[in-house]
């Protein structure tokens, strides 16, 4: 059993940088890949990033790729989403999740956090 508790959101400029953390309780958190998904307003949950379990693999969503970046600290089970550029369609509750697969798609995922709320406003 794994329970994963996000933090680090909040309401910034466009442009802005946040980061967002996500801490692991339950051991082997380095078996897992973990990934960040979004969930804006009436859409539905779409894949953000995902990190190998060792940090050595990393996968990014297009519309993210090149301002985000995931990293993982496996010493204290946490996973990190440094957010740069942040534009006003990235608004969303950010969820991170755990997986035993290098995986893109949620279904594949088996434990989920409660999220954090990303709001990005002029």
């Amino acid at each position: 059993q794994v329970q994963l508790v996000e933090s680090g959101g909040g309401l910034v400029q466009p442009g802005a940088s946040l980061r967002l953390s996500c801490v692991a309780s339950g051991r082997s958190f380095s078996r897992y890949a973990m990934g960040w998904f979004r969930q804006a307003p009436g859409k539905e949950r779409e894949f953000v990033s995902v990190i190998s379990g060792s940090g050595a693999s990393t996968t990014y969503a297009a519309s993210v790729k090149g301002r985000f970046t995931i990293s993982r600290d496996n010493a204290k089970n946490m996973v990190y989403l440094q957010m740069n550029s942040l534009k006003p369609e990235d608004t969303a509750v950010y969820f991170c999740a755990a997986s035993t697969q290098f995986a893109t798609t949620s279904r594949r995922y088996d434990y989920w956090g409660q999220g954090t709320q990303v709001t990005v406003s002029s």
